[in-house]
Protein backbone atom coordinates (compact mmCIF):
# COMPACT_ATOMS: atom_id res chain seq x y z
CA UNK A 1 0.00 0.00 0.00
CA UNK A 2 1.41 3.35 -0.71
CA UNK A 3 2.09 6.30 1.55
CA UNK A 4 -0.52 9.22 2.78
CA UNK A 5 0.57 12.19 2.77
CA UNK A 6 -0.96 15.46 4.56
CA UNK A 7 -1.09 18.96 2.45
CA UNK A 8 -2.54 20.99 5.87
CA UNK A 9 -5.25 22.18 6.63
CA UNK A 10 -7.43 24.90 8.77
CA UNK A 11 -9.42 25.18 11.57
CA UNK A 12 -11.83 27.83 12.60
CA UNK A 13 -11.50 30.29 16.14
CA UNK A 14 -12.43 27.94 18.64
CA UNK A 15 -13.75 31.13 20.76
CA UNK A 16 -16.17 31.88 18.17
CA UNK A 17 -20.25 31.17 19.60
CA UNK A 18 -21.70 30.38 16.04
CA UNK A 19 -25.15 30.46 17.61
CA UNK A 20 -24.92 33.87 19.06
CA UNK A 21 -23.22 35.42 15.31
CA UNK A 22 -26.76 34.09 13.72
CA UNK A 23 -25.16 31.83 11.65
CA UNK A 24 -25.34 27.66 11.74
CA UNK A 25 -24.06 24.50 10.19
CA UNK A 26 -23.51 25.66 6.52
CA UNK A 27 -21.61 28.99 7.13
CA UNK A 28 -19.16 27.03 9.58
CA UNK A 29 -18.83 24.24 6.80
CA UNK A 30 -17.79 27.76 4.35
CA UNK A 31 -15.65 28.87 6.33
CA UNK A 32 -13.14 26.22 7.41
CA UNK A 33 -13.60 23.63 3.77
CA UNK A 34 -12.78 27.38 2.33
CA UNK A 35 -9.67 28.63 4.25
CA UNK A 36 -8.85 24.09 4.29
CA UNK A 37 -8.51 24.63 0.64
CA UNK A 38 -6.75 27.55 0.37
CA UNK A 39 -4.14 26.43 2.75
CA UNK A 40 -2.88 23.40 0.76
CA UNK A 41 -3.41 25.46 -2.93
CA UNK A 42 -6.42 23.91 -3.99
CA UNK A 43 -9.73 25.65 -5.52
CA UNK A 44 -13.10 24.59 -5.93
CA UNK A 45 -12.40 24.42 -10.23
CA UNK A 46 -9.69 21.52 -8.63
CA UNK A 47 -11.94 19.95 -6.78
CA UNK A 48 -14.49 19.92 -9.89
CA UNK A 49 -11.66 18.53 -11.76
CA UNK A 50 -10.85 15.80 -9.56
CA UNK A 51 -14.35 14.67 -9.31
CA UNK A 52 -14.47 14.31 -13.19
CA UNK A 53 -11.21 12.12 -12.82
CA UNK A 54 -12.75 10.14 -9.97
CA UNK A 55 -10.08 10.96 -7.94
CA UNK A 56 -11.53 12.59 -4.88
CA UNK A 57 -13.89 12.07 -1.72
CA UNK A 58 -14.59 13.48 1.26
CA UNK A 59 -15.37 12.38 4.81
CA UNK A 60 -16.85 14.18 7.59
CA UNK A 61 -16.59 13.91 11.55
CA UNK A 62 -19.99 14.93 13.24
CA UNK A 63 -20.91 12.80 16.71
CA UNK A 64 -24.79 14.01 17.49
CA UNK A 65 -25.67 17.08 14.91
CA UNK A 66 -28.71 15.22 15.00
CA UNK A 67 -29.50 16.76 18.83
CA UNK A 68 -27.12 19.73 18.44
CA UNK A 69 -28.93 21.04 14.76
CA UNK A 70 -31.62 18.58 14.59
CA UNK A 71 -29.81 17.12 11.69
CA UNK A 72 -28.44 14.08 9.94
CA UNK A 73 -27.35 13.10 6.75
CA UNK A 74 -24.58 15.29 7.16
CA UNK A 75 -22.36 13.90 4.30
CA UNK A 76 -24.58 15.68 1.99
CA UNK A 77 -24.27 19.00 3.10
CA UNK A 78 -21.11 19.67 1.51
CA UNK A 79 -23.00 20.53 -1.47
CA UNK A 80 -24.45 23.45 0.07
CA UNK A 81 -21.08 24.85 0.46
CA UNK A 82 -20.12 24.60 -3.05
CA UNK A 83 -21.54 23.22 -6.69
CA UNK A 84 -18.11 21.58 -6.56
CA UNK A 85 -19.02 19.33 -4.35
CA UNK A 86 -22.07 17.72 -6.87
CA UNK A 87 -21.39 13.96 -7.38
CA UNK A 88 -17.92 14.13 -5.14
CA UNK A 89 -18.09 10.99 -2.88
CA UNK A 90 -18.99 11.84 1.00
CA UNK A 91 -20.34 10.06 4.26
CA UNK A 92 -20.42 11.32 7.92
CA UNK A 93 -18.54 9.11 10.37
CA UNK A 94 -19.42 9.01 13.72
CA UNK A 95 -17.45 7.24 17.09
CA UNK A 96 -18.49 10.00 19.68
CA UNK A 97 -15.44 12.51 20.72
CA UNK A 98 -13.20 10.37 18.32
CA UNK A 99 -15.31 11.12 15.26
CA UNK A 100 -13.55 12.49 13.13
CA UNK A 101 -10.51 10.12 13.91
CA UNK A 102 -12.66 7.69 12.29
CA UNK A 103 -13.25 9.92 9.37
CA UNK A 104 -9.27 9.97 9.24
CA UNK A 105 -8.75 6.67 9.30
CA UNK A 106 -11.41 5.93 6.44
CA UNK A 107 -9.89 8.87 4.27
CA UNK A 108 -6.37 7.33 4.66
CA UNK A 109 -7.58 3.77 3.83
CA UNK A 110 -9.12 4.85 0.52
CA UNK A 111 -5.48 6.71 -0.64
CA UNK A 112 -3.94 3.49 0.59
CA UNK A 113 -5.83 1.53 -1.52
CA UNK A 114 -5.40 3.69 -4.34
CA UNK A 115 -9.17 4.61 -4.52
CA UNK A 116 -8.65 8.45 -4.54
CA UNK A 117 -5.77 10.72 -4.84
CA UNK A 118 -7.14 13.54 -2.60
CA UNK A 119 -9.39 13.37 0.10
CA UNK A 120 -11.05 16.20 2.09
CA UNK A 121 -11.72 15.40 5.97
CA UNK A 122 -14.11 17.82 7.90
CA UNK A 123 -14.96 17.55 11.46
CA UNK A 124 -17.17 19.61 13.10
CA UNK A 125 -19.92 19.95 15.74
CA UNK A 126 -21.83 23.45 16.88
CA UNK A 127 -22.58 22.61 20.72
CA UNK A 128 -23.36 26.34 22.30
CA UNK A 129 -26.82 26.01 20.41
CA UNK A 130 -28.65 25.02 23.34
CA UNK A 131 -27.88 25.23 27.37
CA UNK A 132 -25.03 23.42 29.53
CA UNK A 133 -27.76 21.02 31.39
CA UNK A 134 -29.27 19.89 27.86
CA UNK A 135 -26.20 19.52 26.19
CA UNK A 136 -24.70 17.52 29.05
CA UNK A 137 -27.46 15.16 28.23
CA UNK A 138 -26.42 14.83 24.59
CA UNK A 139 -22.85 14.04 25.41
CA UNK A 140 -24.28 11.34 27.46
CA UNK A 141 -25.16 9.33 24.33
CA UNK A 142 -21.18 8.89 24.49
CA UNK A 143 -21.79 6.86 27.29
CA UNK A 144 -23.82 3.69 27.54
CA UNK A 145 -26.70 6.34 28.10
CA UNK A 146 -29.40 3.80 29.44
CA UNK A 147 -27.27 3.11 32.48
CA UNK A 148 -24.87 5.53 32.54
CA UNK A 149 -25.94 8.46 31.78
CA UNK A 150 -29.99 8.95 31.36
CA UNK A 151 -31.72 11.27 34.11
CA UNK A 152 -28.08 11.72 35.45
CA UNK A 153 -27.26 15.49 35.53
CA UNK A 154 -24.03 15.85 33.86
CA UNK A 155 -23.26 12.31 33.72
CA UNK A 156 -19.57 12.71 31.70
CA UNK A 157 -17.77 14.90 34.76
CA UNK A 158 -18.87 11.97 36.84
CA UNK A 159 -17.44 9.26 34.91
CA UNK A 160 -14.27 10.86 34.74
CA UNK A 161 -14.42 11.25 38.34
CA UNK A 162 -14.95 7.96 38.60
CA UNK A 163 -11.62 7.31 36.18
CA UNK A 164 -9.68 9.40 38.81
CA UNK A 165 -11.27 7.57 41.58
CA UNK A 166 -9.96 3.97 39.55
CA UNK A 167 -6.85 5.27 39.68
CA UNK A 168 -5.84 5.69 43.08
CA UNK A 169 -7.58 2.53 43.54
CA UNK A 170 -5.47 0.62 41.09
CA UNK A 171 -2.15 2.04 42.07
CA UNK A 172 -2.32 2.30 45.99
CA UNK A 173 0.92 3.26 46.29
CA UNK A 174 0.08 6.96 45.09
CA UNK A 175 -0.76 9.96 47.63
CA UNK A 176 -4.07 11.43 46.87
CA UNK A 177 -3.06 14.75 47.05
CA UNK A 178 -0.07 14.25 45.19
CA UNK A 179 -2.65 13.05 42.37
CA UNK A 180 -4.84 15.71 42.80
CA UNK A 181 -1.82 18.21 42.48
CA UNK A 182 -0.85 16.53 39.45
CA UNK A 183 -3.77 16.63 37.69
CA UNK A 184 -4.06 20.43 38.82
CA UNK A 185 -1.27 21.27 37.44
CA UNK A 186 -2.23 19.57 34.22
CA UNK A 187 -4.59 22.12 34.00
CA UNK A 188 -1.83 24.62 34.31
CA UNK A 189 0.06 23.48 31.68
CA UNK A 190 -3.02 23.41 29.03
CA UNK A 191 -4.26 26.90 30.43
CA UNK A 192 -0.45 28.31 29.59
CA UNK A 193 -0.50 26.51 26.37
CA UNK A 194 -3.54 27.42 25.09
CA UNK A 195 -2.35 31.48 25.25
CA UNK A 196 0.31 30.90 22.94
CA UNK A 197 -2.47 29.52 20.28
CA UNK A 198 -4.33 32.41 18.44
CA UNK A 199 -7.25 29.64 17.53
CA UNK A 200 -7.65 28.31 21.48
CA UNK A 201 -11.10 29.06 23.18
CA UNK A 202 -9.03 29.41 26.54
CA UNK A 203 -6.28 31.98 25.49
CA UNK A 204 -7.81 35.04 26.97
CA UNK A 205 -8.65 33.15 30.56
CA UNK A 206 -6.65 32.92 33.68
CA UNK A 207 -5.40 29.51 35.61
CA UNK A 208 -2.72 29.10 37.92
CA UNK A 209 -1.96 26.53 40.44
CA UNK A 210 -3.13 27.72 43.55
CA UNK A 211 -6.77 28.08 41.48
CA UNK A 212 -6.45 24.53 39.80
CA UNK A 213 -6.14 23.43 43.37
CA UNK A 214 -8.80 24.95 45.09
CA UNK A 215 -11.35 22.75 44.03
CA UNK A 216 -14.56 22.58 45.79
CA UNK A 217 -15.11 26.56 45.72
CA UNK A 218 -17.33 29.15 44.35
CA UNK A 219 -14.90 29.47 41.47
CA UNK A 220 -13.84 26.13 41.40
CA UNK A 221 -16.65 24.24 42.07
CA UNK A 222 -16.68 20.32 42.27
CA UNK A 223 -18.58 18.82 38.99
CA UNK A 224 -18.00 15.08 38.76
CA UNK A 225 -16.50 13.47 42.29
CA UNK A 226 -12.75 14.90 42.64
CA UNK A 227 -13.08 16.36 39.69
CA UNK A 228 -13.87 20.38 39.50
CA UNK A 229 -14.12 23.23 36.77
CA UNK A 230 -10.76 23.67 36.42
CA UNK A 231 -10.29 20.24 35.58
CA UNK A 232 -12.94 19.79 31.87
CA UNK A 233 -12.26 20.52 28.64
CA UNK A 234 -14.73 23.37 27.52
CA UNK A 235 -18.04 23.51 25.40
CA UNK A 236 -17.09 24.20 22.06
CA UNK A 237 -17.95 25.25 18.46
CA UNK A 238 -15.73 24.26 15.76
CA UNK A 239 -14.75 22.88 12.79
CA UNK A 240 -11.40 21.31 11.29
CA UNK A 241 -10.28 20.88 7.66
CA UNK A 242 -7.64 18.01 7.05
CA UNK A 243 -6.17 17.33 3.34
CA UNK A 244 -4.73 14.15 2.66
CA UNK A 245 -3.19 13.03 -0.55
CA UNK A 246 -1.70 9.80 -2.76
CA UNK A 247 2.32 9.91 -3.37
CA UNK A 248 1.62 10.29 -7.20
CA UNK A 249 -0.81 13.55 -6.32
CA UNK A 250 2.13 14.98 -4.81
CA UNK A 251 4.45 13.95 -7.26
CA UNK A 252 2.62 15.37 -10.32
CA UNK A 253 1.92 18.46 -8.56
CA UNK A 254 5.26 19.18 -7.53
CA UNK A 255 5.26 19.32 -3.78
CA UNK A 256 8.14 18.34 -1.72
CA UNK A 257 8.35 18.23 1.86
CA UNK A 258 4.98 17.34 2.98
CA UNK A 259 4.75 14.71 6.24
CA UNK A 260 3.18 11.07 6.02
CA UNK A 261 0.70 9.12 8.12
CA UNK A 262 3.52 7.08 9.88
CA UNK A 263 1.53 4.87 11.85
CA UNK A 264 -2.22 4.36 13.43
CA UNK A 265 -3.93 2.37 16.11
CA UNK A 266 -7.01 1.57 16.59
CA UNK A 267 -8.80 -0.64 19.31
CA UNK A 268 -11.90 -0.69 20.97
CA UNK A 269 -12.88 -1.12 25.00
CA UNK A 270 -16.22 -2.57 26.62
CA UNK A 271 -18.89 0.24 26.19
CA UNK A 272 -19.74 0.41 30.20
CA UNK A 273 -17.14 2.30 32.53
CA UNK A 274 -17.59 -0.56 34.89
CA UNK A 275 -17.10 -3.65 32.27
CA UNK A 276 -13.90 -1.23 31.35
CA UNK A 277 -12.52 -1.10 34.98
CA UNK A 278 -13.28 -5.05 35.23
CA UNK A 279 -11.38 -5.30 31.86
CA UNK A 280 -8.33 -3.90 33.75
CA UNK A 281 -8.06 -6.95 36.26
CA UNK A 282 -4.53 -8.28 35.59
CA UNK A 283 -3.56 -5.18 33.46
CA UNK A 284 -1.40 -2.46 34.82
CA UNK A 285 -2.76 0.05 32.97
CA UNK A 286 -6.02 1.68 34.40
CA UNK A 287 -6.90 1.66 30.29
CA UNK A 288 -5.26 -1.70 28.70
CA UNK A 289 -6.86 -1.12 25.14
CA UNK A 290 -5.95 2.31 24.90
CA UNK A 291 -2.25 1.47 25.64
CA UNK A 292 -2.61 -1.67 23.01
CA UNK A 293 -3.80 1.11 20.76
CA UNK A 294 -0.70 3.09 21.18
CA UNK A 295 1.38 0.07 20.87
CA UNK A 296 -0.25 -0.73 17.54
CA UNK A 297 0.77 2.64 16.10
CA UNK A 298 4.31 2.22 17.48
CA UNK A 299 4.50 -0.70 16.03
CA UNK A 300 3.42 -0.21 12.44
CA UNK A 301 4.91 3.32 12.72
CA UNK A 302 8.58 1.35 13.26
CA UNK A 303 9.35 3.87 15.68
CA UNK A 304 9.28 3.99 19.77
CA UNK A 305 8.52 6.77 22.38
CA UNK A 306 11.66 7.84 22.07
CA UNK A 307 11.41 8.71 18.83
CA UNK A 308 8.26 11.21 19.40
CA UNK A 309 8.67 14.46 19.70
CA UNK A 310 5.74 15.92 20.96
CA UNK A 311 2.29 14.50 21.28
CA UNK A 312 -1.19 15.58 21.89
CA UNK A 313 -3.84 13.79 23.69
CA UNK A 314 -7.81 13.87 24.34
CA UNK A 315 -7.84 15.75 27.99
CA UNK A 316 -11.68 15.55 28.08
CA UNK A 317 -10.72 15.99 31.85
CA UNK A 318 -7.29 15.79 33.26
CA UNK A 319 -7.82 12.36 34.58
CA UNK A 320 -7.55 11.05 31.19
CA UNK A 321 -4.48 13.27 30.31
CA UNK A 322 -2.80 11.75 33.24
CA UNK A 323 -3.70 8.06 32.27
CA UNK A 324 -2.45 8.86 29.07
CA UNK A 325 1.15 9.70 30.05
CA UNK A 326 2.08 5.82 30.78
CA UNK A 327 -0.42 4.84 27.67
CA UNK A 328 2.36 6.81 25.66
CA UNK A 329 5.06 5.13 27.21
CA UNK A 330 6.67 8.03 29.03
CA UNK A 331 6.34 6.58 32.61
CA UNK A 332 5.55 3.42 33.99
CA UNK A 333 1.63 2.80 35.20
CA UNK A 334 1.40 4.61 37.95
CA UNK A 335 4.36 7.42 37.61
CA UNK A 336 2.72 9.42 35.69
CA UNK A 337 3.00 12.35 38.24
CA UNK A 338 6.71 11.75 37.60
CA UNK A 339 6.53 13.59 33.99
CA UNK A 340 4.43 16.16 35.40
CA UNK A 341 6.06 16.92 38.64
CA UNK A 342 9.40 17.31 36.56
CA UNK A 343 8.80 19.30 33.54
CA UNK A 344 9.45 16.81 30.68
CA UNK A 345 5.37 17.12 29.19
CA UNK A 346 5.68 20.83 29.73
CA UNK A 347 5.71 22.96 26.72
CA UNK A 348 9.62 23.39 27.05
CA UNK A 349 10.07 19.92 28.41
CA UNK A 350 11.71 16.83 26.30
CA UNK A 351 8.13 14.94 25.70
CA UNK A 352 5.34 18.21 25.41
CA UNK A 353 2.07 17.28 26.02
CA UNK A 354 -0.67 19.30 24.52
CA UNK A 355 1.30 22.32 23.09
CA UNK A 356 -1.77 23.32 21.74
CA UNK A 357 -3.92 23.89 24.92
CA UNK A 358 -5.91 20.75 24.50
CA UNK A 359 -9.20 20.05 24.61
CA UNK A 360 -9.18 21.80 28.33
CA UNK A 361 -7.27 24.91 26.49
CA UNK A 362 -8.00 24.90 22.90
CA UNK A 363 -11.42 23.57 22.92
CA UNK A 364 -13.22 20.59 22.47
CA UNK A 365 -16.22 20.63 19.69
CA UNK A 366 -16.94 16.96 20.00
CA UNK A 367 -16.75 16.15 16.06
CA UNK A 368 -13.66 18.26 15.39
CA UNK A 369 -11.36 17.42 18.04
CA UNK A 370 -9.66 14.20 16.36
CA UNK A 371 -9.34 16.58 13.15
CA UNK A 372 -7.97 19.43 15.18
CA UNK A 373 -5.04 17.18 17.23
CA UNK A 374 -3.93 16.09 13.53
CA UNK A 375 -3.64 19.38 12.14
CA UNK A 376 -1.84 20.53 15.25
CA UNK A 377 0.71 17.54 14.51
CA UNK A 378 0.98 18.42 11.35
CA UNK A 379 1.83 21.80 11.92
CA UNK A 380 4.38 21.05 14.60
CA UNK A 381 6.06 18.33 12.54
CA UNK A 382 6.24 21.06 9.68
CA UNK A 383 7.16 23.83 11.48
CA UNK A 384 4.22 25.67 11.09
CA UNK A 385 2.82 25.93 14.96
CA UNK A 386 3.97 29.55 15.41
CA UNK A 387 4.18 30.83 19.12
CA UNK A 388 3.33 27.28 20.24
CA UNK A 389 5.88 25.53 17.61
CA UNK A 390 7.71 22.92 19.58
CA UNK A 391 11.78 22.93 19.08
CA UNK A 392 12.92 20.10 16.41
CA UNK A 393 9.65 18.43 16.03
CA UNK A 394 10.06 15.32 13.66
CA UNK A 395 7.83 12.98 14.63
CA UNK A 396 4.09 13.98 16.56
CA UNK A 397 1.63 11.24 18.40
CA UNK A 398 -2.20 12.09 19.27
CA UNK A 399 -4.36 9.84 21.29
CA UNK A 400 -8.28 10.45 20.53
CA UNK A 401 -10.54 8.84 22.35
CA UNK A 402 -14.66 8.49 22.24
CA UNK A 403 -16.43 8.01 25.23
CA UNK A 404 -15.01 6.89 28.34
CA UNK A 405 -11.80 5.34 25.75
CA UNK A 406 -14.23 3.13 24.34
CA UNK A 407 -12.93 4.24 21.34
CA UNK A 408 -8.97 4.54 21.01
CA UNK A 409 -7.43 6.19 18.04
CA UNK A 410 -3.34 6.88 17.79
CA UNK A 411 -1.70 8.60 15.00
CA UNK A 412 2.11 8.73 14.14
CA UNK A 413 2.81 11.78 11.77
CA UNK A 414 6.28 12.70 10.77
CA UNK A 415 8.82 13.80 8.06
CA UNK A 416 8.63 11.35 5.07
CA UNK A 417 12.40 9.39 5.61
Amino acid sequence: MSKVYILGGAQTDFERNWTKEGKGMIAILKEVIEDGLADVGLTFEDVKQLNLENRVACFVGNFIAEKYVDQGHLGGFLTEVDQAFYGVPSARYEAACASSSVAIDAAATKIKAGDYDVAIVVGWELMKTVDAKRGADFLGRASYYETEAKNIDFPFPKLFGKLADETLKKYRELDEQRYMDALARISVINYENAKRNPMAQTRKWFMNFAQASSRGTETNPYIGGRLAVSDSSQVTDGAAVIVLCSEDFLKKHGIRNKPIIKGYGNRVAPMSFEKKMADNIGSEYVLPWTRQTVLDAYERAKLTVDDIDVFETHDCFTSSEYVAISAFGLTEPGKEYEAIENGLIAFDGKKPINPSGGLIGCGHPVGASGARMFLDLYKQVTGTAGDYQVKEARNGMMLNIGGTATTNYVFVIGEDR
